[in-house]
C-alpha cells in the first residue's frame, strides 16, 4: 500500500513538472537510439528491423486509434557522446512521445536521466541493467532482468548441474562489463567461493591471447563471459588455439546466431543467456514460420533473436496506446501498461506483466548451447 501511494505520488510530481504532456500532432512519433555502423550493428541493425516491422504492420491497419506511429532512428555507434546528441535531436526536434529499445549499457547510462527529466517514456531498453526499472520510476519500463541478475543465475544452474568451481570472469571494461562482474562477485560471496581470475578488455578488442592465457594458468574449469558478438567469437576461439577446452556461458548480449555463423563449429558447446529464443525456421509454428518469410522478404536476410526483441518490444508499446485510448497522454499510456499482462507469444518469448510498482516485465531467462552450429534451449526457465 505505501509503495503504491509512493509510486501515485511520483507520477503525480513528474506529470505535474511536464503538464501530464500529451501526443500532438497527426502522428505519434517514437524515438530509438541503435547502433547501425558500430560494434553492436549486429544486433542493433535487427533490433531496429523488428521495431519497425511492427509498427509499419500497425499503420497499414490504420494506425492506433487512426493516428500513424512514426519511427524516427538515431544510430549512436555505441558512441554516448553521439547518443546524447542523437538524444537531444530526439527532444528537442522530433518531439517524440516515447523512446523504445535503445540499445547497449554506455548509451542508456548516458541518456536516460535526460528522457526522464523531459518526461518521455524509456521504454524496453536493450541493455539489461538494474537502473532502466530500480529504483522504481513512473517512466521507466523494462523487459528482461539485469545482466547482474540473470547471468549469475545461469551461472549457478550450470555450476550445480556440471560441478564447475573455479569460476573466471572476462569483461567488456564499460559499464555491460562492470554489471556482469558485478553480478558474478555477488554469486561468489552467496557461495562463499571466490572467482577463480577475472579479466577485462577494450571495448572493440579484437585479440584476447593474453586474457585467455591468464585465466587458463589460474585454472579454472568455467567461464563467463561478459562479451558482445565478435569479442565472443574472439574469446572462445583464442582459448581453442591454447588447447583450451574449458567450458563458457556468455550473457544475453552475446545469445544471438551470429556467433555459430560467424565462428563456425569452434563454437559448439558455448552457452548462452536467453531472453527471447531465436527464430529458426526448422520446427517453427506456422505463425512463426510467416514471419520469418515475411522478414527474408523485406529485409533480404535471416532474423535473429534481436529482431524477435525489437519487434515483440514494439508490438507490447502498441498494445499499451491502444489501451490507452484516443485521448493520448504520457499519464493514460502509463496507467495502460501497467494494468498489462500479455501472455506468451508464437516466438516462445516469456508472458509479461507490469503493474504500478513493478515495471520489470518478467523476470525470467532461459539457458541455450550450440550445438551443430545452432542455439538449442535447454531445461526450463529460471529466474527471482
Amino acid at each position: 500500500m505505501i509503495k503504491l501511494i509512493f509510486r501515485r505520488f511520483l507520477l503525480a510530481a513528474v506529470l505535474g513538472l511536464m503538464g501530464n504532456v500529451s501526443a500532438g500532432g497527426p502522428d505519434i512519433v517514437i524515438g530509438t537510439l541503435q547502433d547501425l555502423s558500430g560494434p553492436l550493428a549486429p544486433l542493433g541493425v535487427h533490433l531496429r528491423n523488428g521495431i519497425q516491422m511492427r509498427v509499419d504492420e500497425a499503420n497499414a491497419q490504420g494506425g492506433v486509434h487512426d493516428r500513424k506511429l512514426r519511427l524516427v532512428v538515431e544510430d549512436t555507434g555505441y558512441d554516448p557522446r553521439k547518443a546524447v546528441l542523437a538524444t537531444d535531436k530526439l527532444l528537442q526536434q522530433e518531439k517524440v512521445f516515447a523512446v523504445i529499445g535503445n540499445l547497449g549499457s554506455v548509451v542508456v547510462n548516458a541518456t536516460l536521466p535526460t528522457y526522464l527529466d523531459a518526461g518521455v517514456p524509456h521504454l524496453f531498453p536493450a541493455a539489461p541493467q538494474l537502473n532502466t526499472y530500480q529504483p522504481f520510476h513512473p517512466l521507466k519500463f523494462a523487459l528482461a532482468p539485469a545482466y547482474s541478475i540473470s547471468t549469475p543465475l545461469a551461472a549457478k544452474a550450470l555450476m550445480q548441474q556440471q560441478g564447475y568451481s573455479k569460476v573466471a570472469v572476462l569483461y567488456q571494461d564499460d559499464d555491460y562489463g562492470q554489471d556482469v562482474l558485478r553480478g558474478m562477485n555477488e554469486l561468489a560471496r552467496e557461495l562463499k567461493q571466490p572467482l577463480c581470475e577475472k579479466a577485462s578488455y577494450r571495448r572493440g578488442a579484437t585479440e584476447f591471447s593474453s586474457q585467455m592465457a591468464r585465466l587458463k594458468a589460474a585454472g579454472c574449469d568455467f567461464v563467463v563471459l561478459g562479451t558482445v558478438v565478435r569479442e565472443t567469437i574472439g574469446a572462445y576461439t583464442a582459448a581453442r588455439k591454447l588447447g583450451w577446452s574449458v567450458p563458457m556461458l556468455v550473457t544475453v548480449a552475446g545469445y544471438t546466431a551470429q556467433i555459430p555463423q560467424l565462428g563456425g563449429a569452434t563454437m559448439n558447446g558455448l552457452y548462452g543467456v536467453v531472453a527471447v529464443p531465436h527464430p529458426y525456421a526448422e520446427g517453427a509454428n506456422n505463425t512463426l514460420a510467416k514471419w520469418i518469410a515475411a522478414y527474408r522478404q523485406r529485409y533480404g536476410q535471416e532474423p535473429n533473436t534481436w529482431a524477435v526483441l525489437g519487434y515483440s518490444s514494439s508490438d507490447l508499446m502498441i498494445k499499451g496506446l491502444d489501451k490507452a485510448g484516443p485521448s493520448l497522454s504520457v499519464a493514460n499510456f502509463v496507467t495502460a501498461l501497467e494494468s498489462m499482462e500479455v501472455a506468451p507469444d508464437f516466438f516462445g518469448s516469456p508472458s509479461y506483466r507490469f503493474t504500478a510498482t513493478d515495471h520489470l516485465a518478467t523476470r525470467s531467462s532461459r539457458l541455450a548451447q550450440i550445438r551443430d552450429g545452432r542455439w538449442e534451449m535447454l531445461g526450463e526457465s529460471f529466474g527471482r
